[in-house]
């Protein structure tokens, strides 16, 4: 298996495709000897000026994620000595939570809360009907130490920890899931570069009994995409050169979500541009197409940029919202232009997670303040930003103006902090699910990283809102109550 070459062979062919179709605004427009153009390489941006208006917003309760009781907060007592972060649901085609045998499935991250390096994947289940934290039941670590021992595969044999992805629930009743294979420091046996490859595997389950669930091993085990040959998306040996993590740069490539349009099976994953669609550096500072508004709005923002303290952060700032469309058997068919990027505004936008709703698709990423490059936005604000279109993959627009969702500014050191915010669709509803994690690592001889009180959010064609009094409980996927 070469996931490379294939990647290769795909980019070519779709980035020309994309050049294509991208008409005039791919002309690179240097204007009167200056350095300024105008490039957007034939997809969407999150723009600056876009992002500048969110200050002025967050505030409002319509973005507000609710404050929560924090004497009402409980570790997951299926999890007990467990920090629980990231997770999401075993999910149908459309997005919705799927009904496994009568169960709701979760796949999350978990570990050792003092040990760092301790991140697996774990499955939690919970009869469908059941909503209380107290239902969920724990079937273990998904993975065995071994199963990364695949014959074959260039990477699985260095992986040292599982990162975030999605899981599907297949047309013949099987569950597959796409998740980060991350290889780590070499003496925990991993690369030392902090490689991040879109991986996927079929999970076998079994129920031993009426009120139990079981990982029976898993089988089809490989990793999928590597970043391809660095044109589209920048892959490791890009970030090698660049100088690994000395030089400042944040390399991404994780949290595959699946997707399905008309009949087509797709990835959309977190990422950072390639050479040929904008990568990073100086020169980037100079694109119109990445601050968005006015030329005189383009023209202040860039001279305060160049001055600012965030020059260098803005410069190698080329997040991106990645997708390939796979094969039947999920290997790669096509690597495809991203979807949206975030150019001199930040290096990482995460959890990517895309839905159909009354004909419109809607992308939702999560992101930090302290990894972002817009004044007026602090290092302890947390986002959850969205876009809307007529098409999977773009052109896409910011909700509400600006692309903010949500907002959550609480001190990290607060049991009620909550990250990692993921939109569950649900049937015949303009409302979607919020769930995400509470609790930072490490903090609480008490209290652990847990499933947080989920709540509801309104959708409304370009418009979003947090809808009020619609606090759920902790883990819970419907908006059953």
């Amino acid at each position: 298996m070469n996931i490379g070459k294939l990647a290769r062979q795909a980019t070519a062919a779709t980035f020309a495709a994309a050049l294509l179709l991208g008409g005039g605004s791919l002309a690179f427009a240097k204007e009167n000897g200056s350095m300024d153009y105008k490039e957007t390489y034939g997809f969407s941006h999150i723009t600056r000026f876009n992002m500048e208006k969110i200050p002025g917003q967050q505030n409002s309760a319509q973005f507000k994620v609710p404050q929560f009781d924090p004497s009402t907060i409980k570790n997951i007592p299926a999890a007990k000595g467990l920090d629980v972060w990231d997770s999401w649901p075993l999910q149908n085609a459309d997005g919705t939570a799927a009904n496994y045998h009568g169960y709701h499935l979760v796949f999350a991250l978990a570990g050792d809360p003092k040990n760092g390096n301790d991140t697996h994947i774990y499955l939690f289940y919970q009869k469908a009907g059941d909503t209380t934290l107290d239902s969920w039941k724990n079937a273990g670590r998904v993975f065995t130490d071994s199963d990364k021992l695949v014959s074959g595969d260039p990477y699985l044999k260095y992986q040292t920890q599982e990162w975030s992805g999605s899981a599907t629930l297949t047309s013949d009743g099987k569950v597959r899931l796409f998740y980060t294979d991350y290889s780590g420091a070499a003496q925990d046996g991993g690369s030392g570069l902090g490689n991040q490859v879109l991986t996927t595997s079929q999970i076998n389950l079994s129920q031993p009994d009426a009120d139990t669930l079981k990982v029976d091993g898993v089988e089809d085990h490989k990793s999928i995409f590597d970043g391809g040959d660095g044109s589209l998306y920048q892959n490791i040996q890009q970030f090698k050169d660049e100088g690994l993590w000395g030089s400042g740069d944040n390399h991404t490539l994780r949290d595959p979500h699946y997707v399905e349009d008309n009949g087509h099976k797709y990835l959309v994953f977190e990422a950072n541009t390639g050479t040929a669609d904008g990568y990073q550096g100086d020169n980037s500072l100079y694109n119109k197409a990445y601050y968005g508004g006015s030329e005189t709005f383009f023209q202040n923002d860039k001279n305060s940029l160049l001055q600012s303290p965030k020059k260098q952060l803005a410069s190698l700032a080329n997040g991106a919202l990645g997708i390939v469309e796979l094969n039947d058997d999920y290997t790669v068919k096509q690597v495809l232009p991203p979807v949206i990027a975030s150019n001199t505004v930040t290096d990482e936008i995460e959890r990517a997670n895309v839905f159909k709703l009354k004909g419109k698709w809607y992308l939702f990423t999560d992101s930090r303040g302290a990894k972002m490059t817009i004044n007026g936005i602090g290092n302890k604000d947390v986002y959850m930003l969205g876009y809307v279109s007529n098409s999977l993959t773009g052109p896409y627009h910011p909700l509400n103006g600006s692309g903010l969702v949500l907002n959550m500014n609480l001190d990290p050191n607060n049991l009620t902090w909550s990250y990692s915010h993921f939109a569950i669709p649900q049937a015949n509803s303009d409302n979607v699910v919020i769930t995400s994690y509470m609790t930072n690592r490490g903090l609480f001889t008490d209290h652990q990283s847990t499933f947080a009180p989920s709540f509801l959010l309104n959708i409304n064609g370009p418009k979003t809102s947090v809808v009020p009094s619609s606090i759920l409980e902790q883990g819970q996927l419907t908006a059953d109550k």
